[in-house]
């Protein structure tokens, strides 16, 4: 589902418009019934609340990567315990009023510099806390928009992604099953033929997404068989050179430990290894 924009419902936007409107008042030397609404409904209210959410990601700007994650995953879980129908009423009345005053359309027709990053968060926040299913492919769009707003720089995509599937861990079934779709279009642009044993692992990954452990369990008895395989093969292999490159790439099949968690990385790592087998085959 894609993830809409409302810019009714954007307490980032609906702030930074009603200050140009009581900045205009002023400047005509009129009365500004934006400077009334302004703070009836941004002074100890949930719609003053959710803004400080906004306010204190647009204050941070040149930081590293690790921090921006840091600062977004802060904002949507201060999100999460924002009073969700208070908010609602809030911002209804508040567009009911403004109409009274002034014509909506022509407020909103109000350019903002930081239109697509307000845009950007007001969408994230709402997609975390809603119990629809989004498009995961977006979802990480919007957060390496707002990563490189915070850097100040590019961003890498494939990290935001699997931090993006990780904090889908704590997601219901059906949401974590859509978002590891990512992984199979990722991995199915990558080889264009996938052998029976890529699409085992493809489907193991998927059906285990609600046991770590059993994942975990799996990945390692599958780098066990695949060290085997390819020790067996050695033996057999008359050509130093490639003896020598089968050695090395047992180096590499490890196990996972305890503490170490399945990554889309180790994933690759699988497919990598079954489609040298099979070469060898």
């Amino acid at each position: 589902m894609k993830i809409k924009h409302s810019k009714y419902k954007n307490t980032g936007l609906l702030f930074e418009l009603l200050v140009r409107r009581i900045t205009s008042d002023t400047l005509s030397g009129k009365p500004s019934p934006a400077s009334v609404i302004l703070k009836r409904y941004f002074v100890d209210t949930e719609l003053g609340k959710e803004y400080k959410l906004y306010e204190s990601f647009f204050s941070k700007k040149g930081v590293s990567e690790v921090k921006a994650s840091t600062i977004i995953s802060v904002i949507l879980e201060s999100s999460k315990k924002l009073n969700k129908q208070k908010l609602r009423k809030e911002k209804y009345n508040l567009i009911k009023e403004l109409k009274q005053h002034y014509s909506v359309e022509d407020i909103f027709k109000t350019k903002i510099s930081e239109y697509k990053e307000i845009a950007s968060l007001y969408k994230l926040i709402e997609c975390y806390n809603s119990d629809l299913v989004n498009n995961p492919n977006e979802l990480i769009d919007i957060k390496v928009n707002l990563m490189e707003y915070l850097t100040q720089s590019s961003v890498n995509k494939d990290k935001v992604a699997n931090t993006i599937l990780e904090e889908f861990g704590t997601y219901d079934k059906d949401l974590r099953v859509l978002t590891y779709r990512i992984l199979l279009e990722k991995f199915n642009s990558k080889y264009s033929e996938l052998n029976p044993n890529q699409k085992r692992i493809l489907r193991e990954y998927i059906n285990s997404i609600d046991s770590t452990s059993h994942l975990k369990e799996f990945y390692n008895t599958e780098i066990a068989q695949l060290h085997i395989q390819l020790t067996e093969r050695s033996k057999k292999v008359n050509d130093k050179v490639l003896k020598i490159k089968l050695d090395e790439v047992k180096k590499f099949l490890t196990p996972l430990s305890k503490t170490d968690k399945v990554s889309s990385e180790n994933l690759v790592d699988l497919l990598q290894f079954y489609s040298l087998t099979e070469k060898l085959n």
